[in-house]
């Protein structure tokens, strides 16, 4: 995280980031909910589905790409100034292991945070019976904009 952005952050960012993310249709049906936001840094998790996986136990890559894309770019969003969301513009991932758990934990965190476009990253997490093991890994860039006042 650069000095810039945490000094221009806004101070009700986990109020704010949280409200946006759980207003959209898809977080919701996700059941996505916050573990975790700091500056720079969002935990987000999401219960497994039967009706997201291709076979039993085990995720389809949509369902993994969902968190993971939510989680990057919401760390983003902690780290910008009152009057501005971001939205993504860009994202890759990478399965690097079978998503199969009880549920998914996404960890997401800022690679660089620049005025109209931050650089993020997810790391997706399968958790069975405490334990968590990596599923995939993203990368994404989020687009940020000025809300200007109508």
């Amino acid at each position: 995280m650069s000095k810039h952005a945490a000094q221009r952050a806004n101070p009700a960012y986990a109020e704010v980031l949280q409200k946006a993310v759980l207003a959209m249709p898809m977080a919701r049906e996700l059941g996505l909910q916050f573990r975790r936001v700091a500056p720079g840094e969002v935990d987000l998790f999401i219960p497994y589905r039967d009706a997201w996986s291709f076979r039993p136990g085990q995720l389809q890559a949509t369902a993994i790409f969902a968190p993971a894309e939510f989680a990057a770019v919401a760390a983003a969003s902690t780290l910008l100034p009152s009057g501005w969301i971001n939205a993504s513009i860009d994202c890759t991932l990478k399965i690097v292991g079978p998503a199969d758990g009880e549920a998914l934990l996404a960890r997401g965190r800022v690679v660089d945070a620049g005025r109209l476009l931050s650089v993020c990253a997810a790391d997706v997490f399968a958790l069975r019976e405490g334990k968590e093991t990596l599923c995939a890994t993203a990368l994404a860039t989020a687009r940020n904009i000025e809300v200007k006042n109508q």
